[in-house]
């Protein structure tokens, strides 16, 4: 048997699989021809505008109401308000549409719009509808500052509110004085006196590797999102995470060590710190991605039949640094996404089905997402240690030392401010000097700041002269003897 010349024999050559499985036939209507294919499915234009406002409102209206709906549907009555977060991105612009023509503006072209327009179905879901944009120019070098393009985008939508941040909200204690209890203690240490600017450049440049800088930036702009949500009594967080998204972002949080926030990476239920809310107050934010099943293809279909000002983000790559894992990840998955549409698809049903091994040992002070018990004790397990290293104690540090920070983070936190890479990370911000230490972010410091107070308290508490038990009791004193008791503390007429 020859092997055969493929430039000459056409039949050698093996076949390619179609787009799409039959015909070109819209599977809906059975009628037009189709304009997008979905996973070898065709659909036509008329069918695929109510498939995907379908799938956004079935990942988003189950989970409106405080006790999440059954098979049986409800009227739709949140505790508090929506915040948007907005990126400028293709998910977030097409999030922000749907939100719009769906809540804000009801679209008849979307919606059913039986019952007439007295309807309770035709009420205003959300009482207020805020967007809110996050600018990262600061961290990443080289970028481009778009706030003012975003807020013009979303100053011509009725019905909604924008609200711009920065990066560097995360290290300002004048942004978390504004968000925070007035009761909230915060002491300032000497690198929080630095100006935000300097202390978020100060702990980015402190981070070891290119993949802790994008996992630190993408943490820090979640985190002042869901303050910020807390802050303007909103009880949803919507992101504009569409399903190849998702799946990225669900890969590259399992290979940095986050397979304990699988569940997270979804959907979330987060509670802010301390636990003292103001009567009335929102008292969580359920945070919820309604594009999670919705793939990049289909959005950037919707934007375009839509018309939509896509305006973009930018990349967040560090010059001089090599892609981080998330890069690494994206560029994989849209690469096999390609050939293999259901890629995306089956990897978020397989880490559905996934749920974390061991106990919840409160949360991250970083983060602010659970924290494995026992990471500590496990990483000193399977360190490799230098024979030269001194002997470490199995007692836990005190909560007032300055090193405590470790044992209230989390796995990928921990790893993120400790890995190292093959090769150092050059210098990022040239006007950073690094002779103290950086600065945390304010939600951090706080929380460090109740825990050496709760220490101090109990140490007072329990500093006795004696070894022997103290029992304490209670009885009623009568008037008599409790004028003898104070006898020596009445000042004489």
């Amino acid at each position: 048997m020859s092997c055969e010349n493929p430039t000459t024999d056409t039949d050698a050559l093996m076949p390619r699989r179609k787009k799409y499985d039959k015909s070109r036939t819209c599977v809906k209507c059975k009628e037009n021809v189709g304009n997008i294919v979905v996973r070898h499915a065709v659909y036509c234009r008329a069918c695929f505008v109510p498939l995907m406002t379908f799938r956004f409102r079935r990942s988003l209206e189950p989970f409106v109401n405080a006790k999440p709906d059954g098979p049986r549907r409800t009227a739709l009555k949140p505790l508090g308000h929506l915040t948007i977060g907005f990126s400028g991105g293709l998910g977030s612009s097409v999030l922000l549409n749907l939100i719009h023509r769906c809540y804000v503006s009801p679209d008849p072209a979307l919606l059913n719009q039986d019952g007439g327009k007295d309807h309770p179905s035709k009420d205003p879901v959300w009482r207020k509808v805020f967007v809110c944009y996050v600018e990262t120019c600061d961290a990443i070098p080289g970028t481009k500052d778009r706030t003012e393009e975003i807020r013009n985008l979303v100053q011509g939508l009725n019905g909604v509110e924008f609200i711009p941040l920065r990066i560097q909200d995360a290290f300002d204690i004048s942004w978390w004085r504004k968000i925070s209890p007035k009761n909230l203690p915060f002491i300032p240490t000497d690198a929080s006196v630095q100006s935000p600017s300097s202390a978020l450049q100060a702990y980015l440049g402190s981070l070891p590797t290119s993949t802790a800088l994008a996992t630190t930036v993408g943490m820090l702009t979640r985190v002042l999102l869901q303050y910020t949500a807390f802050q303007t009594g909103s009880s949803h967080l919507v992101l504009g995470t569409s399903l190849t998204s998702l799946a990225v972002s669900l890969i590259s949080s399992i290979s940095q060590g986050g397979g304990f926030h699988v569940k997270e990476e979804a959907q979330e239920e987060w509670f802010p710190y301390p636990v003292a809310f103001a009567q009335g107050q929102v008292k969580s934010v359920r945070i919820i991605r309604p594009l999670r099943d919705v793939s990049t293809k289909e959005c950037a279909v919707w934007a375009w039949w839509a018309r939509l000002d896509v305006i973009g983000r930018e990349q967040w790559e560090w010059p001089g640094t090599k892609p981080g894992l998330g890069r690494l990840t994206k560029d994989f998955i849209r690469g096999l996404e390609k050939d293999y549409p259901s890629t995306v698809s089956a990897i978020v049903r397989t880490c559905a089905k996934l749920a974390p091994k061991g106990e919840t040992s409160g949360r991250c002070m970083l983060c602010e997402r659970p924290a494995q018990a026992g990471v500590q004790e496990w990483k000193a397990r399977i360190a490799i240690r230098s024979w030269k290293e001194p002997a470490h104690s199995n007692t836990p540090p005190s909560v007032a030392s300055a090193d405590a920070l470790a044992p209230y983070l989390c796995y990928v936190c921990h790893t993120t401010l400790t890995s190292r890479g093959t090769r150092a990370l050059p210098s990022l911000f040239a006007s950073i000097s690094t002779g103290h230490t950086p600065a945390v972010p304010t939600w951090t410091s706080s929380r460090v700041t109740q825990l050496h107070s709760a220490a101090a308290a109990q140490d007072s508490f329990l500093d006795v002269e004696t070894d022997e038990p103290v029992v304490v009791s209670r009885r009623k004193m009568g008037q008599e003897e409790l004028r003898q008791a104070l006898n020596g503390f009445i000042l004489e007429d």
